[in-house]
């Protein structure tokens, strides 16, 4: 499920059990769409681990705006042990859903929060996101709490990595617009598990060096 990202056997297996737990759990609780296969939910697995093209600064916090069924915030946590990733879910199922996976999963390095983004508390080094909102909110949630890091040229900036799909374009105009000091990248995803993705992208918004956002 990892490959060609991660090459471990022991990470391969947590995430295939993730697979299990997510689609047992989703026959009971809608966190994913009801019609989804064993495959389909590889294919959401694999496409948050695209993430990890680039690692998290070891010893890092990164929050996870609306995981949902823990996506991304659950492969994170099985991928990278050397961070701590906090999950961010409004909605009271799908919170007590991440924390049953956690506990199954043993995931010591994992975090749930329940509650509105924007009323999220603590600090961060970096945040994530899968479909969650607009890039112009998730920004803005971001920089509430974002604590400024010196990274090496090996891993992430710190900022935000989003998953998003379809047109970006005039979302970034509007995220630049409302923020013209952030630098906001994107690329394709590429192919996932031997399907095309081309119209999904890892977009990243970074700080300009020196400046702030407000």
């Amino acid at each position: 499920m990892a490959a060609g990202i991660i090459n471990s056997p022991e990470i391969d297996k947590q995430l295939k059990l993730y697979a299990d737990l997510l689609l047992d759990y989703n026959a009971r609780v809608n966190l994913i769409s009801r019609k989804s296969t064993r495959v389909d939910v590889e294919w959401h697995i694999a496409h948050c681990l695209r993430i990890l093209k680039k690692p998290f600064e070891p010893g890092t916090k990164v929050i996870d705006w609306g995981s949902g069924g823990g996506l991304p915030a659950i492969p994170l946590a099985i991928a990278c042990s050397d961070i701590e990733v906090i999950a961010v879910e409004t909605t009271g199922k799908k919170a007590v859903a991440i924390q049953h996976f956690m506990s199954e999963l043993g995931l010591e390095n994992l975090k749930v929060w329940r509650g509105r983004a924007e009323e999220y508390p603590g600090k961060y080094h970096y945040s994530t996101s899968r479909a969650t909102a607009s890039l112009v909110r998730l920004w803005s949630w971001h920089i509430r709490g974002h604590i400024p890091i010196t990274t090496s040229p090996e891993t992430w900036q710190p900022g935000l990595i989003a998953l998003k799909g379809g047109v970006l374009g005039p979302e970034i105009d509007e995220l630049r617009k409302r923020y013209p000091k952030c630098i906001a990248t994107q690329e394709p995803v590429g192919d996932v598990l031997g399907k095309a993705s081309d119209d999904k992208y890892l977009v990243h918004v970074t700080r300009s060096i020196g400046r702030v956002d407000r």
